[in-house]
C-alpha cells in the first residue's frame, strides 16, 4: 500500500483513531480500517473498505473520518473513500471446498448481473496476455481516435499496479473531485473523461495490494460519474491490466462490456499470452471485437518499405484462429513513443502519421459495428 513517511503519518493515524469503528469499540487505525492511506502535497486519503451489508453503518464514519483527517495540520483536503468487498450476504453461495478454479466461470462464482455505468452507451476493454506490447499506448490512442472522431469518450485507467494515463496524457498533477454522494468526478483531458489510481496515490511509490483491495479499488473507479444523462458518453475505453487475474474477472463481474480488444506484438511468445486472454475472456461471455498487432513493422527512413523487425503476419493469423477482424497494424514509430512519455497522444497531436492513422481507422471499425 502507498503510504506517507515521516512523523506526519503517525499525526494521521492518531487523528484517525480518534473516530471510532462502530463494531469493535476501536479507533480506525487500530481496528485496521485505514487502508492505501496516502498523502500528497496537502491532500490525504484513504480507503475505508467493510462488508456490503454495512456500508449504511459506516457512512457517518466515513464523514467523521473526513472531519478527522482535514484538522489535521498542514492537510488542507480530506478524502475517505467508502467501498466494500464481495457480494451482499443474500448472494454468497454454500462454502466450496478449498480449490482455486482454473476456469473463470467458476471463479465468478453467484454474482450480481453485470451492468455498465448509469451514462455510458458502449464499454470497450483493451487486454493483452503479457506486459510490454503497447497496451496502454492502444488504449490510450484509442481512445484518443474517438473523440477525434466526434463522439463523446472515456479512459478508464484500470490497471491498479501499474497505471500510466495520467502520464501519457500530461495529466499527473490533476486530482479527481468528488460530488456530494462521494463519487468520483473525472478528469478532463484531450477531448476525455479520464479516471486512473494514479490520481489518487502517491506518484512513484508501489501499490502493494493484495487482489481483494485492487479489486475493491477498481470497484471505485468503474463508479466513477463517466457522462450525464443530457450528455451520456458514446464510449468508455478501460486500459486493463496484463494477464487474467482478479482485476480482469472483477471488471466481469461488475461492468457489462460490449467488447474486448485483444493487443499483441507479432512474435510467437506475446501471440501465446494474447490466445490466454482471449480464452477467459470468451469463457466469461465477452466478446472479442479483434485484434491489433502493435510494433507490427518498423518503416525503412529511406523508402518507407515495412521492415517486421518483430516477425510479420503473427497478429493477422492469430485473429483468423480466433474467428476476428485484425483491427490494425501499429508501426513503430518515434513520435508515438515520444507522445506517450510526454502525455501528448499521437493521434490529437499528429492525426496524419501513419500510426495514428491506423488508430483512426481501427476507431472507426468499432464505431461501425
Amino acid at each position: 500500500m502507498s503510504e506517507p513517511a515521516g512523523p506526519q503519518r503517525a499525526v494521521i493515524l492518531e487523528a484517525l483513531d480518534h473516530v471510532r469503528d462502530p463494531k469493535s469499540g476501536q479507533g480506525l487505525a487500530a481496528a485496521g480500517l485505514v487502508r492505501g492511506l496516502v498523502v500528497r502535497g496537502d491532500r490525504a486519503a484513504f480507503m475505508l473498505e467493510v462488508a456490503p451489508a454495512d456500508i449504511e453503518l459506516y457512512a457517518p464514519v466515513r464523514d467523521a473520518a473526513e472531519r478527522a483527517l482535514a484538522a489535521v495540520p498542514g492537510v488542507g483536503r480530506a478524502q475517505v473513500i467508502l467501498t466494500s468487498e464481495g457480494p451482499p450476504p443474500e448472494l454468497k453461495t454454500a462454502p466450496r471446498r478449498a480449490r482455486v478454479s482454473d476456469d473463470p466461470q467458476a471463479r465468478l462464482g453467484n454474482m450480481p448481473e453485470a451492468e455498465k455505468p448509469p451514462h455510458v452507451r458502449k464499454v470497450i476493454a483493451v487486454a493483452s496476455g503479457k506486459g510490454g506490447v503497447g497496451k496502454s499506448t492502444v488504449a490510450v490512442n484509442l481512445a484518443a481516435a474517438f473523440a477525434a472522431l466526434g463522439y463523446r469518450a472515456g479512459l478508464l485507467d484500470a490497471d491498479i499496479y501499474g497505471p500510466s494515463a495520467p502520464t501519457m496524457l500530461g495529466i499527473e498533477e490533476a486530482e479527481p473531485t468528488f460530488d456530494a454522494d462521494k463519487k468520483l468526478n473525472p478528469v478532463e483531458a484531450w477531448g476525455l473523461q479520464v479516471m486512473s489510481i494514479g490520481f489518487i496515490v502517491e506518484p512513484g511509490t508501489a501499490n502493494i495490494w493484495r487482489g481483494p483491495m485492487a479489486s475493491s479499488a477498481l470497484r471505485t473507479l468503474m463508479g466513477s460519474n463517466w457522462g450525464t444523462a443530457e450528455a451520456p458518453l458514446d464510449v468508455l475505453v478501460i486500459d486493463l491490466p496484463p494477464g487474467t487475474g482478479d482485476i480482469q474477472l472483477t471488471l466481469v463481474q461488475r461492468l457489462k462490456l460490449d467488447g474486448v480488444v485483444i493487443v499483441s506484438t507479432p512474435q510467437e511468445i506475446a501471440l501465446i499470452d494474447a490466445r490466454r486472454a482471449a480464452a477467459m475472456f470468451s469463457k466469461t461471455g465477452a466478446e472479442i471485437l479483434g485484434v491489433v498487432e502493435n510494433m507490427a513493422y518498423f518503416p525503412d527512413p529511406a523508402t518507407g518499405a515495412p521492415i517486421p523487425i518483430f516477425g510479420q503476419g503473427g497478429g493477422k493469423a492469430e485473429a483468423e484462429r480466433l474467428g476476428v477482424p485484425l483491427l490494425a497494424e501499429i508501426p513503430i514509430d518515434i513520435a508515438l513513443r515520444q507522445g506517450s512519455d510526454e502525455g501528448r497522444p499521437l493521434v490529437a497531436t499528429a492525426p496524419e502519421s501513419p500510426a495514428a492513422q491506423a488508430f483512426l481507422r481501427m476507431a472507426e471499425r468499432l464505431a461501425s459495428r
